[in-house]
């Protein structure tokens, strides 16, 4: 791929011999490497550079055509230009998109550090230790059947005709471990982690396949448990996973087009616990995939999204900005439409709590640990959920894991009975959490 300068200067050249005034390009390029094993031995090993470019073009007209390819050099510049100018004249004639105000905004940051990649026998080398300490850690832990241990280097680009010109760069490795289990005359219980870092010798395997471990044998001894209403604290992970799937609460395109619990008459307005407050950081130090700017070229910020239990901002693109007379925040998305989605959650303590629980002294409380089948058991426009999960009944410090069970509530009913937030906060794959307590949620037994 030719560097952003070079591809500017084409841009510039191409639009002007096909006349075509306005333009922007959004793209991005990932060289990636992964590996899984399988029972000490090489299972999958993938090497992939992948690439796109997105290109807007906006006629005389106003319209704007949009078109994507992965061809950057200046033949297939030139025709992905044409062809969206083409398309231009078949689009949307109104609230039509268009530059982000703040696409020359200076950044916040700049990010242009890349980690050198490992060999591919180093990345086998290390997974396979790691499967192996996983299984002989008990006799129980019959397999891994699910790993694996990626590096990547990211890049991503934006430059419109009015002289915006960004680029940013980084590298990620990640590791995930996910055990099972055989026992005579016992059911198979299975745990897994996950861990990311900026590169492959920072990242924490040592941590990923404890915790496996730990998660793994604190399943062996399981019981069912009676259905009924429990307090329950739902683990960092997957609070932010069941804050995810219910993120059209904040997204401002998704309110525009009524696929949202919220209207805009709702900022402002009380929805949780004042206990609570959620932030969406892209900046955040612990963001491993960290991002500057949007697919609009907006610079990206800390945006407070619920402020002691207050609703307080949607995340915006230009044009949904636009529509709320408000500014972007960075969250644009571009293809065939914009679309609105979060970077990277923080969850955190909002005003004091009254009264301060743990999970050493918790009596008949539930932990859940992780939510299954959020794909099919969440009603996003209705705000309700029922999902399976992993997790612990606790009593006085002793955790008995659950057989199998069943959470299900109303998320805005979660929110408001949230009864405390612990001040510690621990890093996912989705954001900075931390445990968060919930009074009387249905727990629906085997």
């Amino acid at each position: 791929m030719p560097s952003i300068q070079e591809l500017a200067t084409q841009a510039k050249e191409i639009a002007n011999r096909l006349s075509i005034h306005k333009y922007d390009i959004f793209g991005s390029a990932v060289d990636e490497t992964s590996v899984k094993v399988d029972q000490g031995k090489p299972d999958q090993v993938k090497a992939s550079q992948r690439s796109s470019v997105t290109v807007r073009v906006w006629n005389e007209e106003n319209s704007m055509g949009v078109t994507s390819t992965t061809d950057v050099d200046p033949n297939g510049l030139e025709l992905a230009l044409k062809t969206a100018y083409e398309a231009s004249f078949f689009g949307v004639k109104e609230n039509v998109p268009d530059f982000s105000p703040e696409a020359t905004a200076p950044l916040a940051q700049q990010i242009s550090e890349k980690t050198p990649q490992v060999p591919v026998s180093d990345l086998l080398d290390r997974l396979i230790v790691a499967e192996k300490e996983v299984k002989d850690a008990h006799p129980a832990i019959a397999s891994v059947p699910y790993n694996g241990l990626a590096q990547r280097d990211i890049d991503h680009f934006y430059l419109n005709s009015d002289g915006a010109v960004r680029t940013e760069a980084y590298s990620t490795a990640s590791i995930y471990l996910y055990s099972k289990t055989e026992e005579a005359g016992k059911k198979p219980r299975s745990a897994g982690a996950f861990r990311m870092s900026r590169g492959i010798e920072t990242l924490d395997i040592a941590g990923c396949l404890q915790e496996t471990i730990d998660k793994t044998l604190s399943h062996l001894n399981y019981d069912k448990i009676q259905t009924g209403k429990y307090r329950v604290v739902f683990s960092p992970e997957a609070f932010l996973n069941l804050l995810g799937a219910f993120s059209n609460l904040f997204n401002a395109q998704n309110i525009l087009d009524k696929q949202s619990l919220s209207t805009p008459e709702s900022l402002g307005t009380q929805i949780a616990s004042p206990l609570l407050s959620v932030c969406d950081d892209a900046l955040h130090p612990d963001n491993v995939s960290i991002a500057t700017f949007d697919g609009e070229g907006t610079p990206t910020r800390r945006l407070a999204l619920i402020t002691d239990g207050v609703l307080t901002s949607f995340l915006h693109s230009a044009g949904t900005a636009k529509r709320f007379n408000t500014q972007p925040t960075g969250h644009a998305n571009i293809g065939a439409k914009v679309s609105v989605s979060p970077h990277f959650y923080h969850v955190f303590p909002g005003k004091p709590a009254e009264q301060v629980y743990s999970l050493d002294s918790a009596e008949n409380v539930v932990l859940i640990d992780d939510l299954h089948a959020l794909h099919a058991g969440v009603q996003a426009l209705q705000g309700s959920f029922s999902l399976p999960f992993d997790g612990w009944l606790i009593n006085h410090g002793k955790r008995t894991s659950i057989e199998a069970a069943t959470v299900a509530g109303d998320f805005l009913d979660v929110l408001r009975s949230i009864i405390y937030v612990e001040n510690e906060a621990h890093l996912t794959p989705s954001g900075v959490c931390s445990y968060v307590w919930v009074e009387g949620l249905s727990i629906t037994g085997e």
